[in-house]
């Protein structure tokens, strides 16, 4: 497995619950997180609060153009609808860096939610093209925000799906979900093929409802 122990993370909508949930936990896995928000003050308060909790210095607020400068790889956890505008802004400090989107257009209405259409395809291809010189990968869209922010629960019990078109940064981005405990990063296929991960955070949130639960994804037949 791909040694991600030098890394520093950057957790684009890090003030979010599910940036903030991932964030707490790398930052408990002894990886360095630099939190971006659109105001620093912001990020700096989230990350105050995830030292708090995880016991441990090594977690720094930034605006989001700091975030994707000082970061070695950046995780996009930021609301669907300024997905576009945000990345448009950054392509400069992103350029040449993993980017893991985990973003799921969904929309909600009496009915429950359902997967938005997206004319590239998916958030991650949309990631894609606006950042051209990344090495764009999609992960981390079902993984429950709960469970992440309660440290008393000692293992996350789900896989994550990991995709894109470079091999290095797919096994990277795995190795990063292996540090939360519980967790595995499974490579699930070409970029091409996030639409439906990112959709079936809409059936997932449909179960949580219904069973009050906080259900991940599990594949089978794999080695531990």
């Amino acid at each position: 497995m791909t040694d991600v122990t030098g890394l520093t993370v950057g957790v684009l909508g890090g003030t979010g619950p599910q940036g903030k949930g991932l964030a707490l936990r790398w930052a408990k896995a002894g990886l360095p997180v630099i939190i971006g928000s659109r105001k620093a003050e912001r990020a700096e308060a989230t990350a105050e609060e995830l030292r708090t909790k995880a016991g441990v210095e090594h977690v720094t607020g930034r605006d989001n153009a700091g975030c994707a400068a000082e970061a070695s790889l950046v995780l996009v956890a930021v609301p669907w609808e300024g997905h576009r505008e945000l990345l448009e802004s950054l392509r400069g400090p992103l350029a040449g860096k993993i980017v893991i989107d985990c973003v799921n257009p969904l929309g909600f209405d009496k009915q429950g939610p359902f997967a938005l259409p997206v004319p590239e395809g998916s958030a991650a291809q949309q990631a894609e093209k606006l950042l051209p010189d990344s090495r764009v990968t999609a992960a981390f869209h079902h993984v429950s925000a709960v469970l992440l922010e309660d440290l008393d629960v000692s293992e996350v019990d789900i896989d994550v799906l990991v995709l894109g078109d470079d091999r290095e940064a797919t096994d990277t981005v795995r190795a990063l979900a292996g540090t939360i405990p519980g967790v595995r990063g499974i490579y699930a296929g070409r970029l091409r093929n996030a639409h439906q991960v990112e959709a079936l955070t809409a059936n997932l949130i449909a179960i949580n409802r219904r069973y009050s639960a906080h259900a991940g994804v599990r594949i089978t037949d794999l080695e531990p």
